[in-house]
């Protein structure tokens, strides 16, 4: 992805290395900006990956580290036709197409059946490598977490 600009650029330091995600507010605008406003608040700071599946993917955004939480502010979807493959950040959600919240998801591979039901809102474009070496489980037993979570022009 060509010039992406630091204020659409989030960098998490994990547990695992640096992971740096271009965001698109150009797919999903109101996802983009609610995420860059937790990020602001320090929301994902210290969050863990609380749902990591070996070749699909890997889960974080709840304060509650089970997949139970969130910011207490649900979105309504923008669902889009950009892939989740390798890399795609997606949002996490209940039945309800409009409950996402603050848990999104990195996908390990291409996960094409979530296609158009779930909001595609950026991608890695560094640290991948660090993205695989998430711990797995559902629950993950002493799980890898975001240490902090900022944009690049905070930096």
């Amino acid at each position: 992805m060509a010039d992406v600009k630091p204020e659409d650029t989030m960098i998490l330091e994990t547990t695992q290395g640096k992971v740096v995600i271009a965001m698109r507010p150009d797919l999903a605008p109101n996802h983009v900006a609610r995420i860059k406003e937790l990020v602001r608040e320090g929301f994902y700071d210290g969050i863990v990956f609380h749902r990591v599946i070996d070749g699909f993917m890997a889960q974080t955004g709840c304060p509650h580290g089970t997949g139970t939480g969130g910011s207490g502010k649900k979105l309504k979807q923008e669902f889009n036709a950009e892939p989740h493959v390798r890399g795609t950040c997606s949002m996490a959600r209940a039945m309800n197409p409009d409950s996402a919240d603050s848990q999104f998801f990195i996908c390990f591979d291409d996960a094409r059946f979530l296609d158009r039901q779930y909001t595609v809102w950026g991608e890695v474009i560094e640290g991948m490598d660090n993205v695989d070496k998430i711990k797995r489980g559902e629950p993950v037993s002493n799980p890898d977490k975001i240490v902090s979570a900022r944009m690049a022009d905070q930096a």
